[in-house]
């Protein structure tokens, strides 16, 4: 068999009211709705944490919510990625990474760093704010993955530069923004986005079968060959990457299942 990654696939947060009938069991007290979330998917997208701040006895009991192998991704501030100037935003950087995040320990995923659809690509601007991820907080090592939202990313110089910094490019199966299949860090985070209420599993069967393929290929080290890259010249090392994958935004209702069939697939 192939060596390869782990595979993660899970949604956005556990608290969303339609789930309260569609995903989660009758009568479940919302207090332990992350206790039964985090033991029907192995990762969870945190979305609360890009507006609000939250203290280190959170994330603690998170931690102790959800079981051994579990991981969660967490959303950077806004305060870090929405300004003018990323070269300025190391101190709004440092005070979110300091409020208590590596408390989650091995349960600590990725760093989902977002930015606005106006932001546009400047070499200099962008490497400026690389330069302030830090490798490790609290001696926990960090992982950083970046979704950018302006066609401007769409250059070779785009992937070249997250390469250089091993930061993680977010693919995103989007209606609008950008899709960069581009590998340029030691894991691949992807963000699937144009799923439906009208599928049980999100997305279509087929089109499962289809991301379960590029999820395996991306899990061996290779890139999918049907995602044409911004940067086709350059190929990334191949060698096994963990894989985290994330059914967000549309067919929200479905994501959780979604993200349970996927790990089917993927399983097989």
């Amino acid at each position: 068999m192939t060596a390869q990654g782990k595979i993660r696939a899970g949604m956005g947060g556990w608290t969303f009211e339609p789930w309260d009938t569609s995903f989660y069991p009758e009568k479940l007290a919302k207090a332990k709705q992350l206790h039964y979330a985090s033991r029907q998917v192995p990762s969870i997208e945190v979305n609360g944490t890009y507006y609000s701040s939250f203290k280190e006895p959170t994330f603690v009991k998170w931690a102790k919510d959800t079981p051994e192998g579990f991981v969660f991704s967490l959303k950077g501030n806004r305060f870090v990625t929405n300004r003018r100037v990323l070269g300025e935003a190391g101190e709004s950087m440092m005070r979110f990474l300091g409020s208590g995040v590596t408390a989650l320990g091995e349960k600590l995923g990725p760093i989902l760093w977002q930015f606005a659809p106006t932001k546009k690509f400047d070499a200099d601007d962008f490497e400026a704010f690389l330069k302030l991820l830090p490798e490790k907080q609290d001696g926990v090592p960090l992982r950083h993955a970046l979704e950018v939202r302006h066609d401007s990313f769409i250059v070779p110089e785009f992937p070249a530069l997250a390469r250089k910094y091993n930061a993680a490019i977010v693919y995103a199966d989007h209606a609008k923004y950008p899709a960069i299949p581009d590998v340029t860090g030691d894991f691949v985070y992807a963000r699937l986005q144009t799923g439906s209420d009208d599928n049980p599993d999100c997305y279509t069967p087929k089109g499962l079968d289809e991301w379960a393929g590029r999820v395996k290929t991306w899990a061996q080290g290779k890139q999918p060959a049907d995602l044409p890259r911004t940067d086709p010249k350059t190929d990334a090392p191949v060698k096994p990457r963990d894989v985290f994958v994330y059914f967000i935004t549309e067919g929200k209702v479905r994501a959780p299942f979604g993200a349970m069939a996927l790990m089917k697939r993927v399983a097989d």
